[in-house]
């Protein structure tokens, strides 16, 4: 009897990008009846321990490599895998991937930063005009091993919940300036679900986003002191946030993690794109929207908008979020 495969994942950011490299990771683990290890950062560490075909995580010490980095180290070396996968691409993974003790090293077609000359092998072709998912998947084709359906297996704790349906998670904000939408117009369109669903509104973000967050609850209330808006801004671990997730029937969303966590739990999503583009870095599978405007400079990609306004944002108006949004409710509430 042959022995169980054992396979080391390199996917160490980002928060979405992680999420992108779950269908893949599923793959190699159901069809060769694999034992799965991941590294990842840190900060990632909880949130792949929910993934139920990860056996063991490996947290990458970025931060203080000079003290943990032995550790580190005499950990990757202490087992021996049968491939080491680098799904991230970059230089620093890829060299992980070749400290690790792995009969084969296999890097992504979209690598860069010279991490090719630390792989024995790279997946697939580089092709850019498709989903992240599909580029992951590379590597299931180039093993040879039957395509599966598209799966996210993830599972967070359970959480109670009282908040009357349909309840909407709003995230307004995101790392990057240029991919927010208006808080405005964020506001206009919890109120317009409030008026029409009786919507119970739940507002995510990290610590430095609960001023905006509750600038919108407020607003809310006293508008409609009756009705359910909560602030969980800088109050939940994205473990937490994933748990309060599967309570949702939507999450309107700019292009960020929480939108990629919102798809794997099957939950539908309304998201709003401008420099990039949702083709690839969009919500997978069917039940979402996506909306975005009609600028003739979008998707740059850019990481800082080189216009005075950030038009392919400011654009998008909230009668059309508000009517996707209503769209999906009818539906799933």
């Amino acid at each position: 009897m042959n022995a169980k495969k054992r396979i080391l994942i390199i996917k160490l950011s980002s928060f979405g990008d992680i999420f992108h490299a779950l269908p893949a990771v599923n793959n190699l683990k159901v069809a060769m009846e694999a034992e799965i290890d991941w590294v990842t950062q840190p900060e990632y560490v909880d949130l792949v321990r929910c993934f139920p075909v990860v056996s063991e995580v490996i947290p990458f010490p970025r931060h203080d490599f000079l003290t943990r980095g032995l550790g580190f180290f005499k950990t990757l070396r202490g087992r021996h895998y049968d491939y080491v996968i680098d799904l991230q691409g970059l230089l620093k993974s890829a060299i992980v991937a070749r400290l690790a003790r792995g009969a084969r090293t296999i890097g992504p077609s979209f690598q860069r930063e010279g991490a090719r000359f630390f792989y024995d092998a790279v997946a697939g072709c580089r092709d850019k005009n498709r989903h992240a998912v599909e580029e992951n998947l590379d590597v299931v084709n180039y093993l040879g091993l039957p395509l599966l359906p598209v799966s996210f297996p993830v599972k967070f704790p359970e959480l109670a919940m009282t908040a009357k349906a349909p309840r909407v998670a709003i995230v307004p904000l995101s790392r990057r300036d240029n991919k927010n939408w208006p808080i405005n117009h964020f506001f206009q369109t919890a109120r317009a679900l409030q008026q029409e669903f009786d919507a119970s509104i739940f507002l995510f973000g990290s610590r430095a986003d609960h001023d905006l967050c509750e600038g919108i609850r407020s607003e809310l209330m006293a508008e409609r002191p009756q009705g359910v808006v909560v602030n969980l801004a800088g109050k939940t671990s994205l473990i937490e946030m994933g748990g309060w997730f599967t309570k949702m029937n939507l999450v309107v969303v700019n292009d960020s993690g929480p939108l990629h966590m919102a798809v794997a739990l099957g939950v539908p999503v309304v998201t709003l794109f401008g420099p990039t583009d949702p083709r690839r870095t969009g919500p997978y599978g069917e039940g979402h929207r996506v909306i975005t405007s009609k600028v003739a400079c979008r998707p740059c990609f850019a990481r800082v908008c080189k216009l005075p306004e950030v038009e392919c944002m400011n654009r998008i108006s909230p009668s059309e979020v508000i009517e996707s949004s209503r769209e999906v409710l009818r539906k799933t509430s």
